[in-house]
């Protein structure tokens, strides 16, 4: 029976599922030669958004499908059922293929759950409405322990993160406390180093003035002793008054 007789939307969704699937198909042949890590890794990425659409129109198949039950006959329903149940085994197919190009190529799968399970493995596989309640139970018990599982992961992640923040913010505390300590010491050293300064101009000017003391006093001595030698050479010079404690000259008479 072809779908377009039963339902033009799910024809449609089949139709988009049907390119995803050929698009899947060639992207891993294409995949297996490719040899380079990088061109792996943005390889996978793609086919795993791809995976992502086909994931996404297979519950809106089914969503269709559950709205249009009612005015389907019994068969048509158990067809579309088998329909769905096929895609699903054809992507699961797919995921399981790249699971395995995803550990050769050593990263982590961030596609499937915490278990590692198919797309489809812990929902939408059956109808709710065919589960019984033990196996409604059983699959309520794992979603709580995949939900504890994911809370006790978020938990580590938060105390790592507290761990880290404290020791960032104590190694920040030390390098504060040293940058001071630095600049209080470079404080220091540009005081001294103007202190030392000033020093040092105060001494300059002390040795000028002592240069300008002695050099007036040697003046002072060259005159005194010129003056008392031209004295004694000419006694009888009247422009040079007599020393003090030097004996007048002699008078001489002429012969």
């Amino acid at each position: 029976m072809d779908l377009s007789d039963v339902s033009e939307e799910l024809a449609h969704i089949e139709g988009q599922i049907n390119d995803i699937f050929r698009a899947l198909s060639n992207g891993f042949q294409k995949l297996e030669k490719i040899k380079d890590p990088n061109r792996r890794s943005r390889q996978l990425e793609e086919l795993t958004d791809k995976m992502r659409d086909c994931k996404r129109l297979i519950k809106e198949f089914e969503r269709t499908m559950k709205e249009e039950e009612s005015r389907n006959s019994h068969n048509t329903n158990r067809m579309l059922n088998e329909k769905k149940q096929s895609m699903i085994k054809e992507l699961n197919s797919y995921v399981a293929l790249k699971k395995q190009h995803a550990s050769e190529n050593k990263r982590i799968d961030l596609f499937d759950g915490p278990g590692g399970g198919d797309v489809f493995a812990e929902e939408n596989v059956q109808l709710a409405s065919s589960m019984t309640n033990e196996q409604l139970i059983d699959s309520g018990h794992r979603m709580m322990d995949e939900t504890d599982q994911a809370i006790e992961r978020s938990k580590q992640v938060v105390e790592e993160t507290i761990n880290v923040g404290a020791e960032t913010a104590a190694a920040l505390k030390a390098q504060t406390e040293q940058m001071s300590r630095v600049v209080n010491e470079l404080d220091s050293i540009h005081f001294s180093m103007k202190k030392a300064s000033q020093l040092v101009k105060e001494l300059g000017r002390q040795v000028a003035t002592d240069r300008c003391i002695m050099a007036m006093l040697f003046l002072i001595v060259i005159g005194v002793i010129a003056i008392i030698i031209v004295k004694l050479v000419n006694p009888n010079n009247k422009d040079i008054a007599d020393i003090p404690g030097l004996p007048p000259p002699a008078n001489r008479k002429l012969l």
